[in-house]
């Protein structure tokens, strides 16, 4: 049988009619199932959390790297039109 979006309906411990008559929910979940979701859940939002401090991490890192990359291309423009001109000035009228 599947879940609501089409995963496989694990059964983690003992039959859903055995687990009734224990007095547990009527889902088939009793408390260790609940536990076992819980910390599985605390792992995943611990995972996730670790892979958005690193997404932050590396988005500050580029930005850097964006500046430091618009920085040195006006500096090269700059030094490039300080060359053009110097050249302008530097060179012969051609004869007429």
């Amino acid at each position: 049988m599947s879940g609501p979006n089409g995963e496989p309906h694990l059964s983690l411990g003992r039959g859903e009619e055995e687990e009734r008559e224990d007095g547990e929910d009527h889902n088939g979940f009793g408390e260790a199932e609940y536990a076992a979701i819980n910390s599985m859940l605390d792992q995943i939002n611990s995972c996730l959390d670790h892979l958005e401090e690193k997404n932050d991490h590396l988005h500050a890192r580029l930005k850097e790297l964006l500046e430091c990359n618009r920085q040195t291309r006006l500096e090269l423009q700059q030094l490039s039109e300080g060359e053009d001109g110097e050249n302008d000035t530097q060179r012969p009228e051609p004869d007429t």
